[in-house]
């Protein structure tokens, strides 16, 4: 397994080892004991999710607030999807900056994102199978969002707008702006 920090601190790019050989492929989606010894900020996660979508669906950019704050290791398990995470954590010298990347059933590459993230992705293939593994359990309440065009963060899609499936809840998420005045940053 190999890990590397993406551009943003605390996010992290997870390539497993895969042994392949005329009848396909195996390799290890998720070991506890060997990602703490190589990523010891990894969290224990409590509850996995699963979401099948296709080509166009954007998702996001979603988060949870404290006290029930998640931490997510996803994956794509087919298909392809452009994965985004936004950073929100105020004091971070990348506040309000996204990372992207393309995750796919065969680069079988993940990205764990930690507290203090929105996230989203968009599918980019006819259809994909996404999972991810959450540190905290969903809690309604807590659930939270900003708008997937948001002007200030200006999120590079790889797909034309016209093409895109929005669920009518993620349209109405606010700007990054108007979040941040909420929270009086």
């Amino acid at each position: 397994m190999e890990i590397k920090e993406a551009t943003i601190e605390g996010l992290l790019i997870i390539k497993p080892d895969v042994w392949g050989d005329s009848r396909g492929y195996f390799f290890e989606s998720y070991n506890r004991e060997q990602l703490s010894r190589l990523a010891p900020q990894i969290p224990d996660f409590v509850q996995d999710n699963q979401s099948l979508s296709s080509y166009g669906v954007l998702r996001g950019l979603h988060f949870q607030t404290p006290p029930h704050a998640q931490a997510k290791l996803v994956r794509v398990v087919e298909g392809a999807v452009w994965d985004v995470a936004v950073d929100l954590r105020p004091h971070s010298k990348s506040f309000g900056k996204y990372f992207s990347i393309e995750l796919t059933g065969e680069n079988n590459l993940q990205l764990f994102i930690p507290e203090g993230f929105a996230h989203g992705f968009l599918v980019l293939s006819e259809r994909a199978l996404f999972s991810y593994k959450c540190s905290n359990y969903y809690n309604k309440e807590s659930e939270g969002g900003i708008i997937w065009n948001d002007a200030d963060i200006a999120v590079d899609w790889p797909i034309k707008e016209n093409e895109l499936i929005i669920s009518a809840k993620d349209r109405l998420h606010p700007t990054f702006g108007m979040w941040k005045k909420e929270r009086g940053l």
